[in-house]
């Protein structure tokens, strides 16, 4: 087979739809190398994709269409594609390009989420637009919709009233660094880290709520540090910043971001534990990440963390301080439970293995074809 990717976010995101996009494509690449994989990207960066040399990149090559590089990837691309005998196109990131149902060449989009419509208060209104043309687009347009949960499912039926036999469930893989032991002595000299932390890991913003997690820990007198790993958005880091000062607890917290997957790894193999509890996602990799890396995990018990986390994790409201308080509390404190979650965790990271999703992948790819060819 001949496939297709929209790889933008492969190369330039670092977290979310980036881990997503690099995390398929090398899946592909070491369980099904017998395959021709074509990457499309508008603009080519090896610092966050280092082995995109294995496959066929395709990016603007002419002054002009360089200083048009989103446009060409949402309104130029087909040609390209068609001119590179492309047998089947996937979009990794909630998009396809424009004029890919009229190509005649088969094309699946993954969903991550519709957080734009069931929260659109998180958004600007010109973002909210635009997401929603390029999602329903991709949705009406697309011979299959790839939903990394059963809540994205439940949301694309709904919000787009696509049938739901056209959406295809298939959760998204961990890398395999997360599986690996890592050096972690190295790693804590590297970033002047102690041997035991609390991590939470994620782009530091209202909806991930780590602000709750600071606020917790501050209520409980809980002396353990902090370690907060994510992109950091401007607002946020104030009001987090302003709530530290606030409890004298500069000492107890550390910011760190655009790290590398072995070195996130190490650290969730360092954490007594990790914390997630966010208010709504569209899958939560983190929680998986961490128990694929032997880290008790607590999560919120909304949205789809519960899905994600099955029952190898600590659940909690993400909206009651006193709550999430007192499930740290109980991974601090209760070895014999603590060691119960850990075995959980490492026993439900394998269903998230990368083997197991490129098959999946593979063989729905196949599906689509035959089905053409029919």
């Amino acid at each position: 087979m001949k496939i297709g990717f929209d790889a933008k976010r492969a190369f330039l995101n670092s977290y979310g739809l980036g881990n997503y996009s690099r995390n398929t494509l090398n899946a592909l690449y070491r369980f099904f190398p017998e395959n021709d994989y074509i990457l499309f990207t508008p603009e080519v960066k090896d610092s966050l994709f280092d082995n995109y040399k294995r496959f066929k990149v395709v990016s603007p090559q002419n002054r002009i269409a360089k200083k048009m590089k989103s446009l060409w990837r949402s309104l130029f691309l087909v040609p390209h594609i068609k001119r590179h005998n492309v047998e089947l196109f996937h979009g990794l990131s909630n998009e396809l390009p424009k004029g890919i149902h009229k190509s005649e060449i088969p094309s699946v989009v993954t969903i991550h989420d519709l957080i734009f419509m069931r929260y659109p208060e998180f958004y600007k209104p010109i973002d909210r637009k635009i997401y929603f043309k390029k999602v329903k687009y991709a949705c009406h347009s697309a011979d299959k919709v790839i939903a990394i949960s059963k809540q994205t499912k439940h949301d694309i039926v709904t919000f787009f009233h696509v049938p739901p036999e056209k959406v295809e469930l298939i959760y998204q893989p961990v890398s395999p660094v997360f599986f690996e032991k890592q050096n972690v002595p190295e790693i804590l000299s590297k970033y002047q880290l102690p041997d035991k932390f609390i991590l939470s890991v994620g782009t530091l913003e209202p909806r991930k709520n780590q602000l709750a997690l600071l606020q917790a820990i501050q209520s409980k007198e809980i002396k353990v540090p902090v370690v907060f790993v994510g992109k950091q958005t401007t607002s946020y880091m104030a009001e987090m910043n302003r709530f530290i000062e606030e409890s004298e607890m500069e000492s107890q917290v550390k910011f760190l971001s655009n790290i590398s997957e072995s070195d996130l790894a190490a650290l969730y193999q360092t954490a007594i534990l990790s914390v997630y509890i966010s208010v709504f996602e569209g899958f939560g990799l983190p929680v998986i990440e961490s128990m694929a890396c032997g880290c008790p995990v607590v999560t919120s018990s909304v949205s789809v963390l519960p899905e994600t986390a099955g029952e190898a994790a600590v659940l909690c409201n993400p909206a009651k301080v006193e709550e999430i308080a007192q499930k740290v509390l109980l991974l601090l404190e209760n070895e014999e439970f603590r060691n119960t979650i850990i075995e959980k965790g490492t026993q439900r990271a394998e269903l998230f293995h990368p083997e197991n999703y490129a098959q999946k992948l593979i063989s729905l790819y196949t599906e689509i074809l035959n089905r053409k060819h029919a």
